[in-house]
């Protein structure tokens, strides 16, 4: 009985009647792909959520700086008051 595969270059017919297909191993290839793929639109989601997160640290301490410019304004303002008086 001659055997399934031919190991010689020459060969001829259809590739897929010598070389054996491993499903296993393409659908580890697949399930590689599709991982890279969900890890990069992961890495990209995360990167829109921390520049939305700068930005909003940013609002955050201008309304801090904002507050304290008030504060300390009004301060100055009953020192001079005072200081009229």
């Amino acid at each position: 009985m001659p055997p399934l595969r031919k190991t010689d270059e020459t060969a001829t017919g259809s590739r897929f009647l010598y070389d054996s297909f491993d499903a296993a191993h393409a659908r580890i290839e697949a399930n590689e792909r599709v991982s890279d793929e969900r890890w990069a639109a992961l890495d990209y989601r995360l990167g829109l959520i921390d520049a939305a997160l700068e930005r909003l640290e940013k609002r955050i301490w201008l309304g801090v700086y904002g507050l304290a410019g008030f504060l300390l304004a009004q301060m100055a303002e009953a020192l001079l008051a005072a200081a009229m008086k």
